[in-house]
C-alpha cells in the first residue's frame, strides 16, 4: 500500500484535531504527513459539535498547512453514543449471522436499534459447544453523520469510521503484537475522556468510556490556584517536563495528584468490574496513552491503585519519520496524542465504507 492507496487518519478531538498519513512498504509504516490544529474551547463538548464551521475550518487549515493531498479519510467515534459488547450466540454462517445479528443488537445495545449503526467481530468459534462469541458495537448514526458531514464539507471524503479503542489496538498490535496468553489493558486518557480496552488471548474483551481528562485537571488548577486557564494548561504541560516542573508552584502538584488519583480509582473500578463478570485472574499490565499519558503522576496513580505494572505506549516506536517536512520535536511532543489517528491511518481505502 502506497501512501496514495491508503487513507488519511483524522483524529476529531475535543479541543484539538490530529492528522496523520502513513506510508506502507516491504519494512512497514513510515510517517509521511503530520498535522495539528487546536480548536477553540466548546467547540465539541460530550463529542457533541457545537461550533460545526469552526471544525470545517480547522480541518482545512490542518490538510493545507500538512500539505496532504490525499481526500480519502478514515474518521472515528467514542463517548457515549458507542457500546461495545461480547456476546454469545449459537453457531452460525456469515450469512446467517448478516441476518439475525440486529436481532441479537436489539438485545444487548439500550438504544433504539433504528438509531444506531451495528457491527460485530468473530471473536472464537466453540464447534464442541455449539456456540460463537462476537464482538458487538453499535453506534449513534446522529454522532457519524454530524462527524461525516462536516469532512464532507471540508471536502474531503470520509469512507471509513471506527472507534477510538479499537484503532488505538491496531497501533498497538502492529508494535507490540497482541499476546495470545496475556490480558492487559490498554487505556487512551484525552482532554475530556478516557477509553479503556481490555485484550484477552489476541482480542477486545471489553471497553468503556469514562468521563475523565486533562481537561478536567486544568479546570481544577485554574479553581484551586486561582489563574486563567491558559496558565493553567501551561502549568499542567510543564508538569510533564523534569526541567520545566521543578519552577511550578507545589499547589499545582497537589491538584495534578488528586485529579490523576480521581483517574485511576474509576479506572480500577472498571477494572474489577471486568475481572469480576469475565472470569479472569488478573490483567498483567496496564498500557497509557493520550495526552494526559504524560504525567508521570497518572502512571503512579494508576499502578498504586491497580497494582499492576504500567507503561505509556509509544506509538511511534516502529514508525519512522518518512518526510524531511515534518516538524520532528513537535511530533515527539505530540506523539503520545496520536495513537488514534495513526490507527485510523492503517485502515486500508478497500474496507468497508461509510
Amino acid at each position: 500500500m502506497s501512501a496514495a492507496n491508503g487513507l488519511v487518519g483524522v483524529d476529531i478531538g475535543a479541543t484539538s484535531i490530529k492528522v496523520c498519513q502513513l506510508k506502507e512498504a516491504r519494512q512497514g509504516f513510515s510517517l509521511m504527513r503530520f498535522g495539528y490544529c487546536p480548536l477553540e474551547p466548546q467547540t465539541i463538548v460530550d463529542r457533541h459539535v457545537m461550533n460545526a464551521q469552526a471544525v470545517v475550518e480547522a480541518l482545512q487549515r490542518v490538510f493545507r498547512e500538512s500539505r496532504i493531498s490525499q481526500r480519502d479519510i478514515a474518521l472515528s467515534v467514542s463517548g457515549q453514543s458507542v457500546i461495545s459488547r461480547k456476546i454469545t450466540v449459537p453457531i452460525m454462517t456469515i450469512a446467517e449471522l448478516d441476518e439475525q445479528i440486529q436481532w441479537e443488537a436489539e438485545n444487548h445495545i439500550p438504544f433504539d436499534i433504528k438509531d444506531v449503526n451495528v457491527d460485530y467481530e468473530i471473536l472464537r468459534r466453540r464447534p464442541e459447544a455449539g456456540q460463537m462469541d462476537l464482538l458487538l458495537v453499535a453506534a449513534k448514526r446522529d454522532e457519524i453523520n454530524d462527524f461525516v458531514q462536516i469532512a464532507r464539507q471540508a471536502k474531503l471524503r470520509p469512507l471509513v469510521v471506527d472507534i477510538d479503542a479499537f484503532t488505538i489496538q491496531n497501533v498497538f498490535e502492529y508494535t507490540r503484537g497482541l499476546p495470545p496468553d496475556q490480558t492487559f489493558a490498554i487505556v487512551n486518557v484525552g482532554a475530556t475522556q478516557a477509553s479503556i480496552n481490555i485484550v484477552s488471548r489476541g482480542s477486545s474483551a471489553f471497553t468503556r468510556d469514562l468521563a475523565s481528562g486533562g481537561t478536567h485537571l486544568t479546570e481544577q488548577i485554574v479553581r484551586q490556584v486561582g489563574i486563567p486557564y491558559e496558565q493553567a494548561e501551561e502549568m499542567k504541560c510543564a508538569a510533564s517536563q523534569p526541567m520545566a516542573a521543578s519552577s511550578l508552584p507545589s499547589k499545582v502538584f497537589q491538584v495534578i495528584d488528586s485529579v490523576c488519583d480521581a483517574i485511576a480509582s474509576e479506572l480500577q473500578r472498571s477494572l474489577d468490574f471486568f475481572l469480576a463478570t469475565s472470569g479472569e485472574e488478573r490483567i498483567t499490565k496496564i498500557y497509557l496513552t493520550g495526552g494526559t499519558a504524560n504525567l508521570p503522576q497518572l502512571g503512579s496513580a494508576v499502578e498504586r491503585r491497580s497494582r499492576v505494572a504500567v507503561e505509556v505506549m509509544q506509538p511511534l516506536e516502529r514508525i519512522p519519520i518518512e518526510s524531511k517536512d515534518i516538524n520532528q520535536e513537535v511530533v515527539r511532543q505530540r506523539a503520545s496524542q496520536l495513537s488514534v489517528a495513526l490507527g485510523l491511518a492503517m485502515r486500508k481505502n478497500k474496507e468497508k465504507r461509510v
